[in-house]
């Protein structure tokens, strides 16, 4: 009934459609292991269960709770209604201090303790992280 010029263009169509639906397929499977979500302290409170996936916790850094020793260092992230203790080892950038605004990326031991893989503070003193600021709005 069709000729085999017809029947090459469609099984042709057919191919490139199965090998473009499985690219796309394969790009946002690949995308999907390094997608890091933000919370703030009150979120991590309000979660149903804690998963063992990489997070990025956001919020202020408390007054008076930057504790250093040799090889690690421990502050308090708060978003002036729930804190959460950080646990870092590493080289913290220059502008980390008290009082100012702090993203981590780490993975979360329990509610309360975070333990830090990166610091993210690299900002001026006036600026803060959009994600920073919308959370703190919010709460």
């Amino acid at each position: 009934m069709y000729g085999k010029k017809v029947k090459f263009r469609f099984l042709f169509i057919i191919l490139i459609f199965f090998s473009l639906t499985l690219s796309i397929f394969l790009v946002l499977k690949s995308l999907e292991e390094n997608v890091v979500f933000f919370k703030s302290p009150s979120d991590v409170k309000l979660l149903a269960e804690l998963e063992n996936k990489k997070i990025r916790i956001g919020g202020m850094v408390k007054l008076s709770s930057i504790k250093m020793s040799s090889d690690e260092i421990n502050f308090i992230i708060t978003d002036f209604k729930n804190e959460i203790n950080v646990s870092y080892s590493g080289i913290v950038p220059n502008l980390f201090s008290e009082g100012k605004g702090v993203v981590a990326e780490g993975y979360l031991k329990d509610r309360n303790f975070f333990e830090a893989s990166k610091i993210l503070a690299k900002h001026d003193e006036n600026y803060m992280p959009p994600e920073v600021k919308s959370a703190l709005e919010d709460n």
